[in-house]
């Protein structure tokens, strides 16, 4: 096994001083699966996912408590806004953090961005007013442009055979970020009212009720942010002056004036960039991944805003403590899928039906959400921990595969971009996520004795419709596939 490893190495151009090429040679030789840079990756991915969804047990409650909402049916409006102000940010961003780590690394965005997430989300817990929340979560999204890049490394990082396992830990990681931040939220929220004992009204945490998530995730990033300054970069820096290593006959040719090596890259170098948006593959990809990213945002904004808000409002009346502990319970069942189950379905499925399926289970699923606020006690904790475990995985799933089709549609060189664009294009639909679920989740509220679909029951639907859109766009001719 080391021979044949040595045999391959020596028939490759490497150059020195390339931190890309430095990778190619570990993987090489790599054997076995990686888990050292799966966990680092994994690590890496939920301190920036932390942070988005984190507010949303207590944006609610925050919002009541900035009196910025003149009726309580309307602080739903507003919590949109504030969700929706991160992601105009990154929307905003993400094809130039792409276009900036494919021209100077992986590694230099990835920083930037857990670093952002320290300042700015620290800040939006320290807020005295409706707008420098919408301020700071907008810097936030801004600033922390690295899943793009991330998602580039993972698939750059790993032999073959493991960059599907790359990929889905991304998703996954994100997955549980997104899940595990607002359980975080719910839990940590309010520690002056729900500790005494331990946070008086007159500390800061009493001052500032939701500052205590904030902090911890802002603890968790600024260790994230020191740790990547050892991570490895993948991209090939090859600025022409870069000496190979060679082997035997490689190198006898260079000494007497054989250049065959240099001309290829420098003619691969020369050779310009395919035009992303004439690339059918990639853009389809990219539109029905952000179909389901509207979906799975507006769904997040909602199930914790319809679990806190009052019952004669057909919501649950669920504490910010009870919204952390369903999200807890769902994070630890994605976790479990993806480190048993999710690589031998995804073999076995393959990418576009993984997305099918999970998004078809999707619908009838959530139409039961009105009828399961009707029970009580253990029953509406059993099937309400079920249907979130089940929610979540399922849209795990749909992500992960579509962002195998992504990354598949574009080489190395194009990559950090194509992942950029991906986020632009995502990042504005879940921008409409937020602020459309706030806008709809008030409005239904002021419904509750309509003759159809009265309440929660139109919000389901209209969230239904949408699944069902992004399902039926996973066909041909549609969605096209890259050969």
């Amino acid at each position: 096994m080391a021979e044949e490893c040595r045999e391959t190495l020596l028939k490759k151009d490497y150059y020195d001083d390339c931190p890309g090429c430095v990778m190619e040679q570990r993987k090489e030789l790599q054997r076995g699966l990686p888990i050292k840079m799966l966990v680092s990756i994994w690590i890496i991915v939920l301190s920036a996912s932390l942070p988005i969804s984190s507010l949303f047990p207590f944006l609610y409650f925050m919002i009541r408590d900035l009196h910025i909402a003149k009726r309580e049916e309307d602080i739903g409006y507003y919590a949109g806004y504030v969700g929706a102000s991160y992601m105009i940010g990154r929307g905003l961003t993400s094809i130039f953090w792409g276009m900036v780590a494919d021209r100077y690394g992986r590694k230099p965005v990835i920083i930037i961005g857990t670093v952002a997430v320290v300042i700015f989300n620290t800040l939006f817990g320290l807020s005295v007013n409706f707008w420098m929340a919408i301020s700071t979560r907008f810097l936030l999204g801004s600033l922390n442009g690295l899943l793009g890049p991330i998602k580039a490394y993972a698939s750059e990082a790993f032999r073959e055979e493991h960059q599907a396992l790359g990929m889905s830990t991304v998703s996954v990681a994100w997955g549980i970020g997104l899940i595990i931040g607002p359980a975080l939220g719910g839990f940590l929220a309010q520690p002056a009212d729900k500790f005494p004992s331990i946070f008086s009204q007159n500390s800061i945490f009493g001052r500032f009720p939701y500052f205590l998530p904030c902090l911890c995730i802002s603890v968790f990033a600024f260790g994230v942010a020191v740790a990547c300054f050892w991570l490895p970069e993948t991209l090939h820096k090859h600025d022409g002056k870069a000496r190979l290593h060679d082997g035997p006959y490689e190198a006898l040719e260079t000494a007497s004036g054989g250049s065959d090596a240099n001309e290829k890259q420098n003619t691969e170098e020369q050779t310009p960039k395919e035009n992303l948006f004439k690339n059918w593959p990639l853009m389809s990809s990219i539109i029905v991944y952000s179909i389901f990213a509207l979906y799975d945002m507006a769904y997040t904004e909602i199930f914790s805003l319809w679990a806190v808000s009052p019952r004669k409002f057909g919501g649950l009346s669920f504490s910010t403590e009870d919204v952390g502990e369903v999200l807890s319970i769902s994070g630890f069942g994605l976790f479990f899928f993806q480190i048993t189950l999710y690589p031998y379905v995804e073999r076995l499925l393959g990418p576009v039906m993984i997305a099918r399926i999970g998004g078809i289970i999707s619908i009838p699923l959530l139409s039961s959400y009105p009828f399961i606020a009707m029970l009580s006690g253990l029953s509406l904790s059993v099937l309400l921990n079920c249907a979130s475990v089940l929610k979540n995985v399922l849209s795990v799933t749909i992500v992960t595969g579509l962002s195998i089709l992504q990354n598949k549609a574009v080489d190395q060189k194009q990559r950090g971009a194509a992942n950029g664009l991906a986020m632009t294009a995502m990042s504005m639909f879940k921008a409409i996520g937020p602020a459309g679920g706030g806008a709809l989740f008030s409005w239904a509220q002021k419904r509750r004795d309509a003759a159809i679909l009265p309440g929660s029951q139109m919000i389901f639907f209209i969230l239904n419709v949408i699944e069902a859109i992004a399902v039926l766009m996973t066909f041909k001719p549609f969605l096209t596939l890259h050969e």
